[in-house]
């Protein structure tokens, strides 16, 4: 069966009474979640939902979520998962380029979802979960998990570059099912027996497959954490004996730094990626909670995982490891050809794992899949044992605690406001996130504005992890021969 779905009607059809997600004291069985996104499914055909259509989730972790995903592609829909934090503009621009129609938002939100749907002439349903169990009770199951092709589009994930707006890389069912399998058989090795934390937000491709889809196709359990918390999820981890952990390098850092006297001794592996672990912070978790850290590389557009450090060979702290099976690599120079052994190039991925190309944007596909390999925009070195390690990043983008922010975006909010002239945002270092959004600006001749009033202008338009905390005036930006902006170039004030 090649729809994605079809992982959880396996897995309910072999131990339907085993618990699949747990959230507080709530326990839902593989059978109830079968049989309640073949009611989601039904729900969605009897609103006219077709095979093919692109229906929008804007929830956090919650079961809900879980439920939808499963339903949308049981009824042969796509996916459109959005990130709860989004303000009216960016949630409408998403349903908007997606062709969405409809989005499914969590009843406790501020109404941006509502509002961006109203904006961009999409239905919309707040889901509040004992009004939405009661909705889903009144469908008969859809029995029949939809007949998808391999390359059919499974989800629309958006990212982002420095180039612009953000793109939906299309994701089809088969690529899914392969990074599924992978991180289940090959790198997580999971089985029934394992309880997986699930803070990473699913919205995301890394808590989607890698946590979700892996638990579901393992007969896992999966714990659901809305929102990260260190002492939350060390007391989870104590409370449901879980065996697995995954987070990006913060939350690492945040569990290392909170004093705990949990006991987490029935973890046997951590999975670490969205960003360059620090050794440092490795080595410190490895010797306090006495479990292994294995690191990796992915991408949205890549479904997401491309290489790991294996479980079965040595570890290489720094490194992002080797490919994964059936994914190829190379590192690239300008030109697009194989650097020297031990040079720096261009990570370029090339498998079964590598998206379609980016929804309606033909030209941004061809950049990025120029001759079929992809091309990451991580620049990185080889070792003599073919362990890849990422040095730094071609593009823009900043990290901020496992987030992707993409400064151009941010400046074309910036460049709204009637004071600005000229805004530059990049990514300044920070202690405990990785990277903090900062942004210098020129304003324009005879007009003033304070930076707590550019800073608060932002933090109205964007998600609230988007916004630059620091933010100065200055005369003027280092500009280049052609007038572009030179942002390494960019002096940071102290403090």
């Amino acid at each position: 069966m090649a729809n994605l779905a079809g992982f959880l009607v396996e897995t309910a059809g072999r131990q339907p009474e085993r618990p699949a997600l747990r959230l507080g004291e709530q326990v839902i069985t593989y059978g109830e979640l079968d049989e309640r996104s073949a009611r989601a499914a039904a729900l969605l055909r009897s609103e006219g939902v077709r095979p093919g259509d692109r229906v929008a989730l804007m929830l956090p972790n919650v079961p809900e979520f879980v439920v939808l995903y499963y339903g949308i592609l049981r009824a042969g829909a796509v996916v459109v998962p959005m990130n709860p934090l989004l303000k009216t503009r960016e949630t409408e621009f998403h349903l908007a380029d997606s062709g969405a129609v409809r989005l499914f938002e969590w009843h406790q939100a501020p109404g941006e979802g509502a509002q961006g749907a109203a904006a961009a002439g999409v239905a919309h349903t707040a889901v509040e979960p004992v009004a939405f169990a009661a909705t889903l009770a009144e469908q008969e199951p859809l029995a029949e998990v939809a007949d998808t092709a391999d390359d059919d589009m499974a989800v629309l994930l958006y990212t982002s570059g420095t180039t612009g707006r953000p793109k939906g890389a299309v994701l089809s069912h088969a690529g899914l099912r392969h990074n599924t399998e992978v991180n289940t058989v090959h790198i997580q090795q999971m089985t029934p027996e394992d309880v997986v934390v699930g803070c990473l937000p699913l919205f995301h491709i890394f808590g989607q497959i890698c946590t979700m889809s892996a638990a579901v196709r393992s007969g896992a359990s999966l714990v659901l954490i809305p929102r990260f918390d260190p002492a939350a999820v060390l007391a989870a981890i104590a409370r449901e004996r879980a065996t697995v952990f995954e987070g990006v390098p913060t939350m690492y850092a945040a569990l290392l730094q909170h004093p705990s006297d949990a006991d987490v001794s029935t973890l046997r592996m951590c999975i670490s990626g969205g960003a360059s672990l620090p050794v440092e912070i490795l080595h410190g978790f490895e010797r306090r909670f006495g479990c292994p850290v294995l690191e990796g590389f992915g991408m949205s557009e890549t479904s997401p995982v491309v290489t790991f450090n294996h479980p079965d060979r040595p570890r290489k702290a720094g490194s992002i490891g080797t490919p994964i099976r059936d994914v190829e690599v190379r590192l690239l120079d300008d030109k697009g050809q194989d650097v020297a052994p031990g040079e720096i190039g261009e990570l370029a991925v090339r498998g079964p794992n590598v998206m379609k190309g980016y929804w309606n944007r033909p030209e941004e596909t061809e950049a990025a899949l120029p001759d079929g390999w992809l091309r990451t925009g991580d620049l990185a070195r080889a070792d003599e044992d073919g362990y890849l390690y990422v040095v730094d990043r071609k593009k823009d983008m900043i990290i901020r605690g496992g987030y992707n922010v993409y400064p151009r975006e941010i400046e074309e909010v910036l460049h709204e406001h009637p004071a600005v002239a000229l805004a530059a945002v990049i990514g300044v270092p920070h202690a405990e996130l990785g990277e903090e959004v900062a942004a210098a600006i020129v304003l324009r001749p005879g007009v003033q504005a304070l930076p707590d009033e550019l800073r608060e202008y932002v933090k109205d338009r964007v998600a609230a992890y988007k916004y630059p905390r620091r933010v100065w005036l200055v005369d003027a930006l280092p500009l280049g021969p052609s007038g572009k902006i030179l942002k390494r170039e960019i002096t940071v004030p102290v403090g």
